[in-house]
């Protein structure tokens, strides 16, 4: 892309934030007629303009791909045009969802540091606008050209910010003397990590277009295999909060452990499958298999910690891993789409 095509770009997602902008005051300014409102709390703004915000975001992302890659999967053979426009959904939910919790973490901090601000629907529109507008101009952009790298920087994103929002909404605020799964009692954490779910199976999809790029179909079996840990690595996790530990303590103790087990099977096949396995990545995973040894030993024998200082130390050490595999992956992988030649995942022709 040039210097003339990249400026053409980049006006048309002005335009985009400006019409986000406009979607988010407006819808938002409707929802929230009538008396003025606190921003958290019973009857607040937060949630409408959370919801709104989410939406906009969401409608963002799905209309940037439509202009910017509508015509990727016509090449492709069906499987893999399924494949492709099933991540596409599951991104377009996740970035509503990121874009939603985003906003109610913000009207949490603002509630604490502007107490008693209360906001009509002029002002709260208004707020609701510059939101949708933040979150639609992150989404747009995707839209045109989505990475692996991205999807992997919109998780650790969204784990952070829904965490932070669980923190500041939990009922019990010595949770942490226990383990993250306290958090699971309010439907902040659980859903989390429903979307975190999500979004792993889908990067584990991107995963697996990467490394088809760089492979070809000779190494479909081994690359389907890399999608199909990740994609039940992500149902693991989701499970974990679907099963809240306050409710069904032993399915959410299996459910913790399977998405442990599984992330650590998808990652060691996964660096297995990437051809002359980068050294980056392989002292990455050499370092954090090491660290997260440690780690456990510092707990169970010598109790220096508490288990919610581990399991932030072992999911902080599993995002890092990640985080170079993508990079990895990012300077070894074509640019552009690689169609199939193969018009079912066993054939060969």
């Amino acid at each position: 892309m040039d210097r003339d095509e990249r400026l053409r770009a980049e006006t048309t997602a002005v335009w985009a934030t400006v019409i986000c902008f406009v979607l988010g005051a407006v819808v938002g300014g409707l929802l929230l007629r009538g008396d003025a409102r606190p921003l958290t709390g019973e009857a607040s703004l937060a949630v409408p303009a959370a919801t709104v915000a989410g939406a906009v975001a969401a409608a963002a992302f799905l209309a940037s791909t439509l202009m910017h890659r509508r015509g990727e999967t016509t090449p492709m053979p069906r499987w893999q045009a399924v494949v492709s426009d099933l991540s596409t959904g599951a991104v377009t939910i996740a970035f509503g969802a990121v874009t939603a919790v985003g906003v109610l973490l913000a009207a949490e901090v603002l509630a604490a540091g502007l107490e008693g601000l209360r906001l009509a629907a002029v002002g709260g529109g208004i707020l609701t606008g510059v939101a949708s507008a933040v979150g639609g101009r992150f989404a747009f952009g995707a839209g045109v050209e989505l990475r692996t790298a991205d999807l992997a920087a919109l998780l650790f994103g969204f784990l952070v910010i829904g965490t932070l929002f669980a923190m500041v909404t939990a009922a019990d605020p010595r949770w942490w003397e226990a383990n993250f799964s306290q958090l699971g009692v309010g439907w902040a954490f659980n859903g989390t990590l429903v979307v975190a779910g999500l979004l792993v199976a889908t990067v584990g999809s991107y995963i697996g277009r990467d490394l088809h790029r760089l492979l070809g179909d000779g190494a479909l079996g081994r690359v389907a295999a890399v999608v199909a840990l990740w994609a039940v690595t992500g149902l693991a996790l989701a499970a974990v909060g679907l099963l809240p530990l306050h409710r069904v303590p032993v399915p959410h103790d299996i459910a913790a452990f399977a998405s442990l087990v599984l992330f650590v099977a998808a990652a060691s096949w996964t660096t297995s499958v990437v051809p002359d396995t980068p050294r980056a990545l392989l002292l990455t995973s050499v370092g954090v298999g090491v660290l997260v040894a440690i780690a456990v030993l510092l707990w169970i024998p010598f109790g220096l910690y508490s288990a919610t200082a581990l399991e932030a130390v072992v999911v902080g050490l599993g995002l890092l891993w990640m985080a170079t595999l993508v990079r990895v992956l990012a300077i070894l992988v074509p640019v552009g789409s690689r169609p199939s030649a193969r018009r079912t995942l066993r054939s060969h022709a």
